[in-house]
């Protein structure tokens, strides 16, 4: 059971992105004005790039804590 509860995060973290690519607005309104749709994805590229790290830092974070918590609970 804990290996599908793996599995399904994981396959969840890597079909989110591609789910949720949208931008606000204003960006939304002034790439809808370009006609073959570069700069769109571009933009949609760099949000995603720029939204991994706080991610990346918290899972980190949790990681280790579970890794302390787990430690100490075997001792």
């Amino acid at each position: 059971m804990n290996f599908l509860k793996k599995i399904l995060i994981f396959t969840l973290l890597v079909a989110l992105p591609k789910i949720t690519s949208a931008q606000c607005a204003m960006c939304r309104a002034v790439l809808e004005s370009d006609a073959d749709g570069g700069a769109a994805e571009g933009i949609n590229d760099g949000i995603m790039y720029l939204m991994i790290w706080p991610y990346l830092l918290i899972g980190g974070v949790g990681f280790l804590i579970y890794r302390m918590l787990r430690k100490s609970a075997n001792n």
